[in-house]
């Protein structure tokens, strides 16, 4: 049976879609499962599932979980709907971990659920493995002593709608969803005279580091980009950059897939990656061969040449994958902390080496300071309370946009953030400034204050649809961001679910009312000053509009007020 996505317009198998498509993302957030046909073979739902919708056995960790899954059809529901208690209760864990072959009505089980008892039989350390219930549904004001009573004794952890979003579907559209705790990296020795590495120790003020370094097949970068993406640049001061980075993306595609041999080598700069720990092995059985490990890897520069890589990797799995990437190797320089157990020294040391750091496309002023505190905690703060994908990182969702998780246009790029909340919140002129994101000093509780932030996400929504009028080149002027402010204090709605509703009506009245508005200003606030003429001497009057000074205060937003309460 196909178990996609139905093409037709079937509401209740669209709506049987949803809900394994809801499983289908737990799995591949939390188990790194990028294959549909892979996590399909976990998902048990059906008739005679023994109140168990899907299964992972985690060898890792050592950790069998059973999946209860509670999918609502719309988004009320799905925000607030509880699941019954009952639901949990029937989840017959115990009795298929005894082996029993029927629920307690004896009705045989059916073959998935078979399928995991055999799975969990042939465990030979089984003695070894723990079990947890994982719910995904909402469960509230209920005791975790309790569940566990209902759960038949399992450990459990519950995701409500609030907790999908931030740990399932955040991860997934900027493609940080899956950490990598060890990574295997297979090494080719043929053509390496002295060994696969030159190994050294320094030290450094915040502690002392092992430097490695070694030539990597390609193929591997792509490989662990592939399935990691995002989550292993966590410490890059930019994730993937699509359209900015254009140039130096087809340049190392063209080099991969265009030769045969490995001119990639000596054309890349190649990758740093650090590690918590480092581990090589020339003799693994295996001629010409030798493997690398490496503890918690992040990629502090290299992270374009790595993601390209990874697109390549995805676009030609199969048989012409090997092919593609066959000979060609990176350089590859790992930074192993030795003593990392200080977290501010560690960060610390990894600004300054990416910092120091050349890389082939330039890293600006504005991204070096994307992974400081204050940005991460004011993405996470747009996106829990309103929804918006606060690009702190250039190309943090390109991911996204690529697999077409979301629309390009639905990214609130950074600068654009702070323009919004000084615009609508009456500093217009401030709005105007260059590198503003770099340029901006305000804190955690400024930027937070729910007015404040209110008047920016109305006033964002205002700003989309104010340039969807204008031409694609036409620069924003002194006078779209009065607008944004204008809009606020006008027609701003008291509830945020009304705000996009009534925008396009609301920015015509304003619109066809603003150069008289203006007009007003002139014949109101205008000064009379003096020049000279160069050519004849002869001294002229004319008059001087402050619009700047007007737009920032009080009086703009009185005189507002009252021109269009008499229109």
């Amino acid at each position: 049976m196909n178990k996609k996505y139905p093409k037709n317009a079937d509401i209740e198998k669209q709506n049987q879609s949803r809900a394994r498509a809801f499983i289908h993302l737990y799995l591949k957030v939390k188990f790194g499962l990028l294959d549909f046909t892979e996590r399909e073979h976990f998902i048990t739902d059906g008739s005679y599932d023994g109140g168990i919708d899907g299964y992972y056995i985690h060898s890792d960790t050592k950790t069998i979980y059973f999946i209860q899954s509670k999918f609502r059809t719309n988004d009320k529901n799905f925000e607030s709907k509880q699941i019954d208690l009952s639901e949990i209760l029937v989840m017959d864990v115990n009795r298929i971990l005894d082996g029993e072959s029927t629920d307690e009505e004896g009705n045989e089980y059916s073959g998935k659920i078979k399928q995991l008892q055999r799975e969990i039989s042939s465990i030979d350390d089984i003695a070894r493995y723990s079990y947890q219930v994982i719910i995904l549904a909402n469960l509230k004001d209920v005791k975790t002593s309790d569940l566990r009573k209902l759960t038949g004794g399992f450990s459990s952890s519950v995701f409500d709608f609030s907790r999908c979003y931030e740990d399932l579907v955040f991860p997934v559209i900027t493609g940080t969803y899956y950490q990598a705790s060890d990574l295997s990296i297979n090494i080719d020795l043929s053509n390496k005279n002295a060994g696969s590495k030159i190994s050294y120790t320094v030290l450094t003020e915040k502690g002392e580091c092992e430097i490695t370094v070694l030539f990597v097949p390609t193929i591997e970068l792509g490989r662990i980009m592939y399935k990691y993406k995002n989550s292993i640049l966590k410490y890059n001061p930019r994730s993937y950059l699509g359209h900015e980075g254009k140039k130096v993306n087809t340049a190392i595609k063209e080099t991969i897939i265009e030769n045969t041999t490995n001119e990639f080598a000596l054309y890349n700069n190649g990758v740093t990656m650090l590690s918590d720990e480092t581990y090589i092995n020339e003799r693994i059985g295996q001629k010409n061969k030798a493997q690398l490990i490496v503890k918690n890897p992040q990629i502090i520069n290299g992270g374009q040449t790595s993601y390209t890589l990874s697109r390549i990797y995805e676009e030609n799995i199969g048989n012409e994958v090997e092919k593609v990437f066959q000979s060609k190797e990176v350089l590859v320089k790992i930074i192993t902390l030795l003593e990392n157990s200080n977290h501010e020294n560690k960060v610390d040391l990894i600004k300054n080496i990416s910092n120091a750091t050349n890389q082939q496309t330039p890293v600006i002023n504005a991204d070096k300071i994307s992974n400081d505190e204050l940005q991460v905690k004011i993405q996470k703060w747009l996106f829990d309370n309103y929804g918006l994908l606060y690009e702190r990182k250039r190309g943090e969702f390109a991911d996204g946009v690529f697999n077409g998780y979301i629309p390009a246009k639905s990214i609130l790029e950074r600068n654009l953030f702070f323009r919004m909340f000084y615009c609508s919140n009456g500093k217009v002129t401030k709005a105007r400034e260059k590198k503003l994101f770099i340029r901006q000093d305000l804190s955690f509780e400024e930027l937070t204050d729910k007015t404040s932030l209110d008047n920016s996400y109305y006033g964002f929504l205002c700003f989309k649809k104010i340039s969807k009028l204008k031409h694609p080149n036409q620069r924003v002027d002194l006078s779209t961001y009065a607008k944004v402010r204008a809009m606020t204090i006008l027609f701003k709605p008291e509830n945020i679910e009304d705000y996009e509703m009534n925008i396009e009506q609301d920015y015509k009245t304003l619109n066809e009312g603003w150069e008289n508005f203006l007009k007003s200003f002139q014949d109101s606030y205008a000064n009379t000053k003096t020049r000279k003429d160069k050519k004849t001497g002869e001294i002229k009057e004319y008059q001087s509009y402050n619009y700047s000074k007007w737009f920032d205060s009080t009086q703009f937003e009185k005189d507002l007020i009252e021109y269009y309460k008499k229109e």
